[in-house]
């Protein structure tokens, strides 16, 4: 819903969140306010400079309006859920919510994520919206990535497969905790998921081998799961092995199947 698709009389600033939100309207531009408002573009920071002070809209971008439910005012506004599919459609790139807080929305984290890392077309800035600590990731092929619709009051946002979350996870383990929090997330995906082996293998060849190596070693090794597909994909790859720790030297036994280096203990949760 647009302001300007309807006829509504003025709204004052202080009522404006609550209007918003009472008719399911998610975002809103600068120049939808000054509609709302009735005040020329350049007031609008002025007109709702202390309805925001007041936790009742965040501005995650220039030009963008997101009104908060009275719910999350006094976290400084909603969770990412809730804004990440306005935000996206307004700096114009393609997105999905992946690694840690895409593994907690299939319930395999065992801790709520302190950072929420986004996939994106282009290069967006990190930034902070209330208590939510956004990291964003450029890739190249996010086109072909496949990604699950999830519904949040504010509409639909996106989320990486759980094959590509699995391999973003392994591919990106500074990223992901470390590696033993890798292994156990990924043993989680698998068992909660039953991640896709012909999946995992057609994707493969988007990453770093490292990535699939990793994906195909712990899960054999920690949850008895067969991923012949996968395997037969590394066993068409590059014949140099790969480290399980990818800042480790390349040293300890070496799994054959998965042509992975097994320098390191892995621990799982």
């Amino acid at each position: 819903m647009t302001i300007s698709s309807v006829q509504v009389p003025p709204v004052r600033a202080p009522q404006a969140a609550d209007w918003a939100l009472s008719r399911g309207v998610a975002a809103m531009s600068t120049v939808q306010v000054a509609e709302l408002l009735r005040v020329p573009v350049p007031q609008v920071s002025q007109r709702l400079f202390i309805p925001k002070q007041r936790g009742e809209w965040i501005t995650p971008a220039r030009g963008l309006w997101i009104p908060v439910p009275p719910e999350f005012r006094a976290w400084g506004g909603p969770p990412v859920a809730e804004f990440i599919a306005p935000l996206m459609q307004h700096l114009g790139v393609q997105y999905y919510i992946g690694w840690l807080a895409a593994a907690a929305v299939y319930g395999a984290a065992h801790h709520a994520p302190q950072v929420t890392h986004v996939a994106t077309s282009k290069l967006v800035r990190d930034r902070l919206v209330g208590r939510a600590d956004l990291r964003f990731h450029t890739r190249e092929l996010i086109n072909v990535m496949p990604t699950v619709q999830r519904t949040a009051r504010s509409g639909i946002y996106l989320v990486s497969s759980p094959e590509v979350t699995a391999l973003d996870i392994a591919s990106d383990i500074t990223v992901s905790g470390g590696l033993d929090n890798t292994a156990t997330v990924i043993t989680d995906l698998a068992d909660e998921t039953s991640l896709d082996d012909a999946t995992l293998a057609r994707l493969a060849v988007l990453y770093p081998a490292a990535a699939a190596r990793r994906v195909g070693w712990i899960i054999e090794t920690h949850t008895g799961q067969r991923l012949d597909h996968l395997a037969g994909q590394v066993e068409h790859s590059s014949p140099n092995p790969a480290r399980l720790h990818p800042a480790r030297p390349l040293t300890g036994a070496l799994d054959e199947r998965w042509r992975l280096r097994l320098n390191t203990q892995v621990e799982v949760e």
